[in-house]
């Protein structure tokens, strides 16, 4: 069941949003931007980026999680994924195996421009995630 806009961390929110208008989606039309913040309270934003040759495409949640480790913060514990349409985004399956990489224990919220969401914690996303760690 998704939640009220009341419920939602307005800062991740408006940071995400601003970054979804800078995406840059000219073939598919389908803009998505992201923030994420770690223990610390950085914030770090990103967006989708097409590109012809369609595999150097990358999204949102990539580059914001990308934005973060390059800055040397490794700690995130929440990501916020924004579209600007009445569905929910769903992380594709390469964000999915990155954040369960980059940030194992982040609350990750899907939310639409109108403020309609839903939480997610990274194993609900992609469980038995692939792992280099033999014990996992």
């Amino acid at each position: 069941m998704s939640k009220l806009i009341n419920d939602i961390d307005k800062e991740l929110f408006e940071k995400a949003k601003l970054a979804l208008d800078r995406a840059y989606s000219p073939y598919s039309k389908y803009s998505v931007g992201a923030a994420v913040r770690t223990s610390t309270g950085d914030v770090f934003t990103g967006c989708n980026i097409e590109n012809a040759a369609y595999g150097l495409t990358i999204c949102a949640e990539r580059v914001a999680l990308f934005k973060a480790v390059s800055e040397g913060k490794r700690d995130i514990v929440e990501l916020y994924v924004i579209i600007n349409d009445d569905i929910l985004p769903s992380p594709c399956g390469s964000c999915r195996q990155v954040i369960s990489e980059l940030a194992p224990d982040a609350r990750i919220t899907l939310v639409t421009v109108d403020g309609k969401h839903k939480e997610y914690s990274v194993k609900e996303l992609l469980p038995n995630a692939f792992t280099l760690d033999k014990d996992e």
